[in-house]
């Protein structure tokens, strides 16, 4: 981020390339999570934010004065927006931030889930840049681009600068294609022979930094991450599409691991090949998206066999983030090769065993509806579209008794208000509401989860629009006792204005909560919105309190506290 010279040809650095035909199917790695910010109540406190014009356009002849207002939260995620005005001199402001001085690594993956525009002019970075800055400047501090975007490419590139054993300026970068507009997964894998470079968990460039060949000894040191979007500069130039703008780039998180060394074991293990051998991933209960899983050791999607202990299942999605076709399968060994699922592997959800009953119904299979048309859907099929507010919808279902039943939408939107409401056919009694967040686009799809009591027996259900402006592919309705939601679960929903804060996030064994408007009772959710923890805040100054979490298995909680009834999302290490 640094420099122009991603393209100019560089000495010493026919050694870095590793050989990207070497094999691929290495030892499972077992990655710990040490850091992360999901951005769910706002911008953690890890992050500082870098403001004005820089030294010379922050070493790049950049065009904008970066700001921290530019930077936000909107629906969980961080936004940084440019803007074309007039601010402290320049045409252009934006945001660029920082956890120098806070939070720092050496070595292990690190990985952001980022959309980002494309137009001319643009420059968006999600980079690292070593500790010792300060004192040996740049490039003998070493810098790592995990993703960086310029103009209308089609592409993302990930670089590494440094000062080589000459003393002169050296870099080393790859590229591959993608559509950088939608949301993807940009990672590093970083140790002490190489620096590997991921888009959605594929591996395509690689460095070796092996005992500090070719002068790269700055890449065996603390590093801290960098967020931010340039425009103009010495890289994209100086011709900007005033037209694009304003524009923003869409942070869903960042998350450092660290090695632990090795596999866990597991309640289920996935394989390679169909004799249980190969690479292997052993995994305890929870959800895993495609990187997660390449992050244990798995190649892309190649899975052939699993193994599944008593009293567990393991849910198989053809598609990564738990979508397209799936298969639930139980039994303690399974070769996939008969089962359409060989080599089809994108994401996995592990549970515990369950007959519950459920019943997945496309949107567009309706039984009658008002005000709503199809199309053609990114995940394949048709969807429902053109929903607008008190447009409905009525299909068939038969529950087989009284319950409490969880209800997943399939939903995409470009706005931020839409509301669900499911009713019995007719409009009494109505079973509860949902609303529908922005996802980033018409064909960008999330799940939305509440849980609902229902009558069983043959009956008719329906959904209206209590604000329009948002699609529907399926919906899935499972008994209560037998779910596994693996987007929000159905806590309380929030109050609009948060006041509260939480930290550390992630947390170890203690779990501190500021702002508190008095002590109330608290309740922390898992995935599933079962409760796993509970009880009376206590405090000394009745503003702040701390809750062990120690009990906790790993993974990702909600707790919601009682008098304000703000919910707050952590992850527990």
């Amino acid at each position: 981020m640094k420099t122009l010279l991603h393209n100019q040809s560089i000495k010493n650095t026919l050694l870095l390339a590793l050989g990207l035909c070497s094999s691929i199917f290495t030892q499972a790695q077992n990655w710990n999570l040490v850091w992360a910010d999901e951005f769910t109540n706002g911008i953690g406190p890890d992050w500082v934010f870098e403001t004005g014009t820089g030294s010379g356009g922050w070493g790049n002849n950049e065009l904008q004065y970066y700001r921290q207002q530019n930077a936000t939260v909107e629906n969980g995620q961080l936004v940084i927006t440019a803007k074309n005005e007039s601010f402290g001199g320049m045409n252009y402001t934006s945001a660029r931030m920082k956890t120098q001085g806070r939070k720092s690594w050496k070595y292990g993956k690190i990985e952001a889930r980022i959309a980002m525009p494309s137009f001319l002019g643009v420059w968006p970075a999600f980079w690292m840049l070593g500790d010792n800055i300060t004192s040996v400047g740049w490039p003998s501090c070493g810098e790592i681009d995990v993703m960086e975007h310029v103009n209308t490419e089609a592409a993302t590139h990930g670089t590494i600068h440094w000062q080589d054993h000459n003393n002169s300026y050296a870099n080393y970068s790859g590229s591959t294609g993608t559509n950088v507009t939608a949301f993807h997964t940009y990672a590093v894998e970083w140790d002490a022979n190489a620096i590997k470079w991921f888009l959605d968990g594929n591996l395509y460039h690689e460095a070796s930094i092996a005992g500090g060949v070719n002068g790269t000894s700055e890449f065996h040191n603390n590093f801290f991450i960098l967020l931010n979007m340039a425009i103009g500069g010495n890289w994209p130039g100086f011709n900007v599409d005033n037209g694009a703008l304003p524009a923003k780039m869409y942070v869903d998180y960042v998350r450092v691991y660290q090695s632990g060394g090795g596999s866990s074991n597991g309640v289920a293990t996935l394989f390679q090949h169909c004799d249980y051998g190969g690479y292997s991933a052993s995994l305890n209960p929870g959800s895993y998206t495609l990187g997660q899983l390449q992050a244990l050791g798995v190649s892309n999607d190649d899975i052939s066999s699993i193994q599944i202990q008593s009293g567990y299942q393991l849910t198989m999605y053809q598609h990564n983030n738990f979508t397209g076709n799936s298969l639930v399968k139980t039994s303690n060994d399974n070769c996939l090769v008969n089962e359409g699922f060989n080599d089809n592997i994108s994401s996995v959800i592990v549970a515990q065993a369950s007959s519950g009953w459920s019943a997945t119904i496309e949107a567009e299979n309706w039984t009658v509806q008002s005000g709503t048309q199809t199309e053609a859907c990114s995940e394949g099929g048709q969807n429902v579209g053109w929903i607008d507010t008190n447009d409905w919808m009525v299909w068939d279902i038969n529950p087989p008794s009284n319950g409490a039943y969880t209800v997943e939408y399939r939903v995409s939107s470009p706005n931020s208000n839409g509301m669900i409401q499911l009713e019995k056919a007719g409009g009494s009694p109505v079973y509860g509401t949902k609303s529908v967040q922005n996802t980033g686009g018409w064909q960008n799809w999330t799940t939305v989860a509440h849980t609902i009591s229902l009558s069983g027996g043959q009956q008719q259900i329906a959904i209206k629009a209590l604000t329009g402006g948002w699609n529907i592919n399926w919906f899935k309705i499972t008994s209560a006792g037998g779910s596994r939601v693996v987007s929000e679960p159905s806590v309380p929903e929030p109050t609009p204005e948060i006041s509260l804060s939480i930290f550390p996030n992630p947390a170890s064994n203690l779990l501190n909560i500021k702002g508190l408007k008095g002590l109330g009772n608290y309740q922390i959710y898992d995935l599933s919105g079962k409760t796993v923890l509970g009880g009376i805040l206590s405090s000394e100054d009745g503003l702040s309190s701390t809750i062990d979490v120690s009990s906790l298995n790993t993974g990702s909680y909600f707790l919601v506290e009682s008098l304000s009834n703000t919910k707050m999302r952590f992850i527990k290490k």
